[in-house]
């Protein structure tokens, strides 16, 4: 149905709640010719949302509009602001098109730098607001995102407790906070899609895949200002009880440029992550190629994951298992180097397999891994492989992950500590050649 035979029309007025009444009736909504201006939308079990070539949806920065809801904001159960778009407890809903989504970022971003620079507590009635109904928020743990300030900014797409959705053409652009989020989700296909956020915007992820199984991503080009495609599955106690974890995930034929990492796993990974396959990828300029992170009191095992085929350029570091990842707390008893006692919290990674991926021009290491003393990184294998630093490099090699408590490696090589490897025809030269 075309949005402007039902009076839908992009003169600047808010059209979330027509669009969304279109959806509910039609089950099918199209978007063309200008900029239709909304606030937050929810799509209903079985529509469809196509956004023509010469069409945008832009969301208004008007933080009153995105009312508090319950669900997952890094890793943790909380009240969070509505994302851009909803979909919740729905079944076989798509999003197509060759248009754009913009979630106007900057005055988004711009709040969280100032709680940033100030660590500022809840000031504005929208945190007021949150912070009431969290409660104990400020015993939550955080990924970085500023869980303190409860400014807990909306994802432009949020797939909650949903099945069988399909994102497909559409390019994102300037999103609030993470891009697209699936959740409790299960029957996802992303393909072919384009999201570009600038590099200094702050927790602006490409795709965080989380708590859901049986995900594809194909053919997608992510430029954005956090990590790339990431795999999580909740944060601490939390969701170790709730214990949903990612599988099956297959990312595929993607582009990555300028993330802190290509392809991510963590560093929420409380109730697990299984079964994953990337293949055939390029990380081009990302900060880590291969990223994979946690830290003591994130939980989870992380198990059975196949980088494969992959071409990294001008990586910091192209390939990191960091379980001393930093981010999100000043609790120095996390970062011991001694070996502390097994918790239910305690993470693992196991099962590892890094095969035919060539790296060149890394700036900063070859490698990066870094196991728990009391539970060593077991079953990693690498193979057919070439890590390349540029022998100009010169960022400083402590920039190859977010960690602490570890002494600065010494070398620009493979750092491994607490790990079982196997290395099989890999090679870390010194070269500047072009893959």
């Amino acid at each position: 149905m075309k949005c402007e035979d039902y009076g839908i029309v992009p003169d600047g007025r808010d059209v979330s709640k027509a669009l969304m009444e279109l959806l509910k009736e039609h089950g099918h909504a199209v978007l063309s010719g200008g900029v239709f201006s909304s606030g937050p939308i929810e799509i209903p079990s079985g529509a469809v949302l196509e956004i023509a070539e010469d069409a945008e949806l832009r969301f208004i920065p008007d933080f009153s509009l995105y009312r508090p809801i319950e669900t997952r904001w890094e890793g943790i159960m909380c009240f969070a602001m509505h994302p851009c778009i909803l979909i919740k407890d729905a079944d076989h809903v798509c999003i197509c098109g060759k248009g754009r989504i913009n979630g106007s970022g900057r005055p988004w971003w711009e709040r969280a730098w100032y709680h940033r620079d100030r660590s500022h507590g809840p000031e504005i009635d929208i945190e007021k607001e949150l912070a009431a109904l969290n409660g104990s928020y400020s015993d939550q743990p955080s990924g970085g995102g500023g869980r303190e300030s409860q400014f807990l900014r909306p994802p432009l797409l949020q797939m909650l407790r949903s099945s069988n959705a399909s994102i497909c053409g559409v390019t994102f652009v300037d999103s609030p906070f993470w891009t697209i989020h699936p959740v409790f989700s299960k029957g996802i296909a992303i393909r072919d899609v384009r999201i570009a956020n600038p590099s200094d915007a702050p927790n602006t992820d490409g795709i965080d895949i989380e708590s859901s199984s049986d995900v594809e991503v194909s053919g997608c080009l992510v430029d954005v200002g956090d990590d790339g495609i990431a795999v999580k599955s909740g944060s601490g106690i939390g969701g170790l009880r709730e214990g949903v974890p990612s599988r099956s995930i297959w990312i595929h034929d993607c582009t990555v440029l300028h993330a802190h990492g290509g392809a991510v796993i963590g560093s929420e990974t409380a109730a697990g992550v299984y079964d994953v396959l990337v293949e055939d990828c390029l990380f081009d300029m990302t900060d880590r190629g291969i990223r994979i992170k946690t830290r003591r009191r994130r939980g989870g095992m992380i198990r059975n994951a196949v980088f494969r085929n992959l071409r990294m350029r001008g990586n910091l570091c192209p390939f990191v298992i960091n379980m001393f990842y930093r981010c999100g707390t000043d609790d120095e008893s996390l970062f011991s180097t001694e070996p502390l006692p097994i918790r239910e919290d305690t993470p693992s990674i196991e099962g590892i397999v890094v095969e035919n991926c060539h790296a060149v021009g890394s700036r900063s290491s070859a490698g990066f891994i870094a196991g728990l003393p009391e539970r060593p990184v077991r079953g990693l294998t690498i193979r057919s492989s070439t890590f390349a630093v540029s022998p100009d490099a010169d960022a400083p090699i402590a920039d190859s992950d977010m960690y602490r408590g570890i002494p600065v490696p010494q070398s620009r090589g493979f750092f491994i500590a607490n790990a079982e490897a196997v290395l099989d025809g890999v090679s870390v030269p010194s070269s500047a050649e072009e893959l």
